[in-house]
């Protein structure tokens, strides 16, 4: 850390209070942060570690519609259940707080009436947006589903399509409905705040392009896409007609009925619980946010990147009294068993039902996420490799090496250590290379936590454990060892070995704080801090009684693991039952004549070719019996290949209007049916009729 930074503000991510944590949480996000900020108190520094829920936004009151709850209902009961699940995995939080609460919602507001009324950087203007007639209210992006435009999958949101991660606006897609109603939404005119970004266009690309290129390349390359392609920054709303979140100060015309946008509100949430951390500690919370020498660092997902280094840099700037962030260490995506985490299909491994699985193993899966983590690229978590790192690594390397030399000392010793004997091995060759070796992961290790490298920190960890097994079973001590008769150099084999164990305590606590406490029970020492200058010297003062050794790792069976996968399946089976049956529950009856205006034809494939840049999305060309070939864009080429749909006889809703996906005017769209893995399979008529032909 520069010497100009005298304290240290770390944020991580608030969750969003409409479900439970999963791995892909814990492993983007919050483990990566605990250790990093146990790192930092570990070598004295001065950190303040703040998270909470985030508990605003459309897609609260979209869950809690569906449960049958109040909105408050709803984040009250996912608030309780993740900040238990933070304080089960050790997430060593110095305050958690939620976005609900007053402090919060008094601070948000000030904050946008601050920068409305004191800057150019807030501009209300006239908007359209598309408004629910049946339930007589504005739709906010997640209210609005439709067909994408980009990969044409069908449940595509306003605001982004999960499918193929596109940003999108309610006005991209295709044949959009009201989740509310079912209905399809009109244009209405109303007014929002807008948050002028593209008058910090140059800024932004001076403070993070050019201020901060040491930054993750992902982070700034994500970066950069905002800043330079396109057609640039564009003003972004800030408001949303709604009555669930901050409501618009009531001294700006015009705020009734509106809140605040949950990206403008919930990154003040760490701000807000900083203040009410300071009333609680009985300390200034300004220093944390608005003295220069605090060094500001967020923690989120790859998901959070533009909010975090865009659009809150803005709104900390446009205020003026605030330090901007310092770094933003995004990771990537965790995928699950080869496949995207999907909440909405269970797919996912949730952290409170891992605490029922594997109960007291907490350390176990901190273990597996850091070694796996999505540091640089999107990674994989599978229960084999989680069954592999505990059995191969924590159980055979970590856990052998500590218990061999308790049970030895035990053994030979009485518990007690025997120091005055270290010196009869000290000048061995075998450990003063060993001594190097650890001193050399040690450096290493920490300049990887420095660099938000965990991965590699961990890995130089349990390298030192390597490195004693190494030690220990080259000297075999058990051999040189005879009832009755005083042997030094076993006694000082078994000291440096015990120093081995007491500096992976001591280091370890960052990764393992409850293995690491666990082990200084058994050295019977105080939880303490080794500089890498001391190594190698003397830590433990001549018959020293040890604690009772125990083992802190178990073997974990192919059954339990089975079981799991199992268990991944069914749930997943569940899901897209209840899915199914939602939307056929959900499909409303519509009459004849509506029928009657769809203009459905048979049609003859042509020409195909993939579309440049996408997975999914195929150019066909077809003869529909008119004077003109059509083209239409459809997102089958998952499942069909260019060459192998031509010449197929094929139904053509003709009468759609055109739309643009990718730069192609689309002309109709295909009919297909999708079985239960999501295989497309063309519907066509049961004998060959030739294109054009009514189908009716």
């Amino acid at each position: 850390m520069p010497s100009s930074f005298k304290r240290t503000t770390v944020t991580a991510a608030l969750p969003y209070a409409n479900g439970p944590l999963h791995i892909g949480h814990l492993a983007g996000c919050y483990i990566p942060a605990d250790i990093y900020v146990r790192y930092l108190r570990s070598q004295g520094e001065e950190v303040l570690f703040i998270c909470g829920s985030d508990e605003h936004g459309v897609a609260i009151t979209i869950k809690a519609r569906k449960e049958g709850l109040s909105p408050q209902q709803l984040v009250d009961q996912y608030h309780r259940l993740m900040k238990e699940t933070f304080r089960s995995f050790d997430v060593s939080f110095d305050w958690y707080s939620r976005t609900s609460s007053a402090i919060h919602h008094e601070t948000a507001s000030e904050f946008f009436s601050h920068i409305a009324t004191h800057s150019d950087a807030l501009v209300k203007k006239e908007t359209m947006q598309f408004y629910d007639e049946q339930e007589q209210q504005f739709l906010a992006d997640r209210y609005i589903e439709g067909t994408c435009p980009v990969c044409a999958y069908p449940k595509a949101y306003g605001d982004q399509c999960e499918n193929c991660g596109s940003t999108l606006s309610p006005s991209d897609l295709i044949d959009p409905v009201s989740k509310l109603s079912g209905t399809k939404p009109v244009r209405k005119e109303t007014s929002h705040w807008f948050l002028a970004l593209d008058k910090y266009t140059d800024w932004l690309k001076d403070y993070v392009l050019n201020q901060h290129s040491d930054w993750k390349t992902n982070v700034l390359g994500q970066c950069r896409s905002w800043l330079e392609s396109g057609e640039g920054l564009q003003p972004r709303s800030m408001t949303r007609d709604m009555d669930w979140g901050v409501k618009v100060p009531s001294m700006l015309s015009g705020s009734e009925g509106k809140v605040l946008y949950v990206w403008f509100d919930a990154p003040i949430g760490y701000i807000s619980a900083t203040k009410e951390w300071a009333i609680d500690a009985g300390k200034d919370w300004r220093p944390w946010w608005q003295s220069v020498d605090t060094r500001l660092i967020h923690f989120i997902g790859k998901d959070n990147i533009v909010f975090h280094c865009i659009i809150f840099p803005v709104i900390l700037k446009t205020h003026g009294d605030f330090i901007l962030p310092d770094q933003v260490p995004a990771n990537e995506f965790l995928n699950l068993e080869g496949q995207k985490i999907s909440t909405s299909r269970n797919w996912a491994v949730w952290a409170h039902e891992y605490l029922t699985d594997f109960p007291g193993m907490q350390d176990v899966l901190r273990y597996v996420l850091t070694a796996n983590a999505p540091e640089t690229k999107d990674n994989d978590f599978t229960w084999k490799e989680f069954q592999t790192r505990n059995n191969s690594e924590l159980v055979a390397i970590l856990g052998n090496f500590i218990n061999r030399v308790m049970v030895l000392c035990h053994k030979y010793y009485e518990g007690k250590v025997p120091v005055e004997q270290r010196e009869f091995v000290a000048e061995m060759p075998i450990t003063q290379e060993l001594w190097q070796n650890v001193n050399q992961e040690l450096k290493a290790m920490d300049k990887n936590l420095r660099g938000f490298k965990f991965r590699d920190a961990l890995a130089c960890w349990m390298n030192i454990a390597r490195l004693g097994n190494k030690y220990l079973t080259e000297l075999e001590p058990w051999k040189k060892y005879k009832a009755g008769e005083e042997n030094a150099e076993v006694a000082g084999i078994l000291c440096v070995c015990l120093e081995i164990t007491a500096i992976l305590s001591a280091n370890g606590e960052h990764f393992l704080p409850r293995t690491c406490a666990k082990i200084n029970q058994m050295l019977s020492l105080e939880s303490q801090v080794l500089r890498t200058e001391n190594i190698g010297k003397p830590l433990f003062t001549s018959g020293h009684q040890l604690g009772t050794a125990e083992i802190l790792f178990r073997k974990i069976e192919d059954e339990e693991i089975n079981q799991q996968t199992d268990k991944l399946k069914m749930m997943s089976e569940v899901s897209k039952t209840e899915e199914k049956s939602d939307k056929e529950a959900n499909k409303k009856q519509i009459s004849y004549d509506h029928f009657a205006q769809l203009e459905l034809k048979t049609a003859r494939v042509i020409a195909a070719e993939r579309v440049p840049k996408t997975d999914k999305l195929l150019k066909i060309t077809l003869d529909a019996g008119e004077t003109e070939l059509r083209t239409v864009v459809s997102g089958i080429a998952m499942s069909y290949t260019p060459e192998e749909i031509i010449g197929k006889e094929v139904m053509l809703l003709a009468n759609l209007e055109p739309r643009n996906i990718r730069g192609i005017t689309s002309h109709g769209m295909l009919l297909l049916a999708e079985d239960e893995n999501g295989k497309l399979a063309f519907m066509s008529p049961e004998r060959s009729l030739g294109p054009g032909n009514k189908i009716s």
